[in-house]
């Protein structure tokens, strides 16, 4: 139920207000908040932390060193050493750098919409859908 509220929300925002607002990351970000809401993985600041945080990293190696394979792998790398670092570690997120190398992002608007935005919707959604029925409270903290 999770899951298909969460992405079809995003889609459904994305088509009523023309910009884009998914990404292949967030159903794997779905699987976390559903699935496993309690997981330290799936709370607000690693989602919307890590997924940022990844992006940037993404857009960064774009924008400077171009996109192939040595930039993936490092993008990935210092993409997960920096959320660890910012205590937002969110394992879709990781992905967030091969979406933009192989895209070809430069656009920093892409923080925007879809990161933020998307994962900004999808942790709304959570809210509503995790604490649904006995006395659930989620998410275990904010910050």
């Amino acid at each position: 139920m999770g899951g298909v509220a969460g992405i079809g929300a995003a889609a459904l925002l994305t088509q009523l207000a023309g910009v884009p607002l998914l990404m292949a990351p967030f159903g794997a970000t779905c699987v976390l908040l559903f699935a496993a809401p309690g997981a330290p993985l799936a709370q607000p600041r690693n989602v919307i932390g890590g997924h940022l945080i990844a992006a940037t990293v993404g857009l960064v190696m774009m924008n400077v060193f171009g996109s192939g394979i040595w930039q993936m792998a490092v993008g990935v790398g210092v993409a997960i050493a920096l959320m660890q670092f910012f205590r937002a570690v969110h394992p879709p997120a990781g992905a967030n750098p091969l979406v933009v190398l192989t895209a070809g992002v430069h656009d920093w608007s892409f923080l925007a919409t879809p990161v933020l935005a998307g994962s900004v919707v999808l942790v709304a959604i959570a809210l509503v859908i995790n604490n649904i029925g006995q006395a659930k409270q989620w998410p275990q903290y904010w910050v």
